[in-house]
């Protein structure tokens, strides 16, 4: 089941923040939620669940279910090359994240929405699923006639831009749309996953 909560709570739980809300107030807010979060020393995490941690952490960044989380390792472990790695290869080729990489919507959750409500086209057709692979080569674009939203303003005036664009995508702001140039590489990702928590917890 999709989480439906506070974004926020989310974000002060997971460490990181997932959306730009959550970002202001976990600088005044960092520690986790709740009336023991605050000036309580963490205690000593077993194996288990510092790989359970971040498989979460993985999971509510990219706004994913548990099953489709676990596809997507059982498709990674089957290819070439170390899990791990294939994983966030493959979580960033989706499209809501290509969406988001670009800087056309503000958070993961914002780039879902838009996809599904068929703002999107990949290659000229529309496309409105977000777990959609992109492939290299191909072109995620905002639709014309959706161009006028708010949103999608501000987009183009780069108010969602991440301060360094992803190595592996072509974007042109001016036109709102992304080219995905090759398979994004681990170290080209700028967020800082230990991966191989994750493939340990589904190793178990």
């Amino acid at each position: 089941m999709r989480y439906t909560g506070p974004k926020v709570r989310r974000s002060r739980r997971a460490g990181m923040a997932l959306t730009r809300k959550a970002e202001r107030v976990m600088e005044r807010r960092p520690a986790p939620p709740g009336q023991h979060g605050v000036g309580r020393r963490p205690a000593k995490q077993s194996d288990y669940g510092r790989q359970l941690s971040e498989k979460q952490r993985i999971r509510w960044y990219y706004d994913l279910t548990e099953r489709q989380l676990r596809a997507t390792y059982d498709r990674a472990r089957r290819r070439p090359g170390r899990a791990g790695e294939n994983v966030i290869a493959a979580l960033e080729s989706r499209l809501a994240t290509v969406v988001l990489r670009a800087g056309f919507a503000a958070s993961i959750y914002a780039a879902r929405q838009f996809v599904n409500h068929g703002h999107v086209t990949v290659d000229g057709a529309k496309v409105d699923i977000p777990s959609y692979v992109v492939r290299p080569g191909q072109t995620v674009a905002v639709r014309e006639r959706s161009r006028r939203i708010r949103a999608f303003v501000a987009a183009r005036e780069g108010v969602y831009a991440d301060e360094h664009d992803a190595a592996y995508l072509d974007v042109r702001r001016e036109e709102l749309s992304v080219t995905l140039l090759h398979e994004p590489r681990r170290a080209q990702v700028p967020v800082g996953f230990n991966e191989q928590l994750l493939v340990e917890f589904y190793s178990r």
